[in-house]
């Protein structure tokens, strides 16, 4: 059973204390860097001086998360992440905080984020064996969409006392996850020593070019999400389409994550064992189904009922993603596979937000969704033709084949 894999365990608290961190962090981020400038270009500058590091960062990240030990990355990420709460409570205290602490916080953050992403998606496959991998990613996604719902929520709450006092919190939890990670115990032999060329800091890229079922499910959850997300347009369905205050903002935002939550509770229990790549590739096709019920919907129930399919259709299909991902690729590849496959995802949320908003400055927000879950579908009908064997994919393990390390 998976709650007899200890070391896992130890990595799934570590995981939710660190996250919960994370999102409280950012929280007190935005709200400290709005009261200071008022400048809603400043918040999505935060947003995106997150993301640059990991873009930059991409190939040199997965080559240390397979040439070091994994835990020990992770503990150190979580370390670092403690030392700049601690140092912000200190500054937020003595208000010296400023627009240009806050930029460079945001891209610190990223950068322990770039590491510590593809790190933590390439060590999971390490504590579990094989056949409870889909039920401990599903099970590890259900204690991220927890912190993502209780995370922000805890953090407003606790912001009334004050910035400094969020900064405390989450240094706390920062340690918290830094001492259980650095107690994990499990077996891994490190790779030998090898120079560092081009050709190993490239290997993640070629092998996902080589292996068409990893360079199919990792494609086409980008494309999918970055014609279909309806995020960034929220605001503006609330308002004008759905005429609901700031509270059905705030419904609707976290309808999606209260699907995607009970998916992977189920997930976790009643895994998904054969015929992975129909289920994979319908779960998709629902997902764009749920957003054009979204985008024609004028009942606000309906709409939050929509997105909250919409999020669980997508953590069908993430579960069986990150699983195929995991068991194709050999254990001395995977931190530099992880470190692209975090880029595509980083690259379909962010550059979905700019496609809804560019289609929508054209079509209007209803016409953005509509294309969106259109385009979706038409790529879950190209995707099964340009990648026959994934469609036809009856199981998620299979032997990985030999790769450069």
């Amino acid at each position: 059973m998976l709650f007899a894999q200890r070391a896992f365990m130890r990595f799934w608290y570590a995981r939710l204390s660190g996250s919960a961190a994370n999102q409280m962090m950012m929280v007190a981020v935005a709200w400290q860097m709005y009261d200071l400038t008022g400048s809603a270009w400043d918040l999505g500058l935060v947003g995106l001086l997150q993301f640059l590091p990991a873009l930059l960062l991409t190939l040199v990240t997965g080559h240390v998360a397979d040439r070091y030990d994994r835990g020990r990355i992770l503990a150190l990420c979580m370390v670092v992440q403690a030392a700049l709460a601690a140092g912000f409570v200190f500054a937020s205290a003595e208000h010296w905080v400023n627009r240009e602490w806050l930029l460079a916080l945001a891209v610190a953050l990223g950068t322990v984020k770039a590491f510590q992403m593809p790190t933590s998606q390439a060590l999971a496959p390490l504590l579990v064996p094989p056949g409870l991998l889909a039920r401990a990613l599903a099970f590890s996604s259900a204690g991220m969409q927890a912190s993502i719902i209780a995370g922000p929520a805890l953090g407003g709450f606790i912001y009334v006392a004050g910035a400094h006092a969020v900064y405390a919190v989450c240094g706390v939890l920062f340690a918290v996850a830094a001492a259980l990670l650095l107690g994990l115990r499990y077996d891994h032999a490190p790779p030998p020593r090898q120079p560092v060329t081009l050709a190993t800091i490239f290997a993640g890229v070629s092998y996902i070019w080589q292996r068409k079922v990893v360079l199919g499910a990792i494609s086409l959850d980008l494309f999918a999400v970055l014609l279909g997300g309806a995020t960034a347009l929220l605001p503006m369905f609330a308002r004008d389409v759905l005429h609901v205050g700031p509270w059905g903002l705030g419904l609707l935002r976290g309808a999606p994550a209260v699907g995607a939550l009970a998916m992977s509770v189920v997930l976790s229990r009643w895994p998904v064992m054969r015929r992975v790549g129909r289920v994979m590739f319908g779960s998709v096709a629902v997902y764009g189904v749920a957003i054009l019920a979204f985008a024609l919907s004028r009942d606000f129930v309906l709409s939050a009922l929509a997105l909250a399919v919409s999020g669980a259709a997508d953590m069908v299909s993430v579960v069986i993603r990150q699983s195929l991902v995991q068991l194709e690729t050999p254990d001395a590849m995977r931190g530099r596979v992880s470190a692209v496959n975090s880029i595509f995802i980083g690259a379909s949320n962010q550059l979905g937000e700019f496609e809804s908003g560019a289609v929508a400055a054209w079509l209007g927000p209803v016409g953005s969704v509509l294309f969106g879950g259109i385009g979706t579908l038409l790529v879950v009908v190209t995707w099964m033709k340009l990648f026959p064997a994934l469609a036809r994919r009856e199981s998620l393990s299979e032997p990985a084949k030999s790769a450069p390390s």
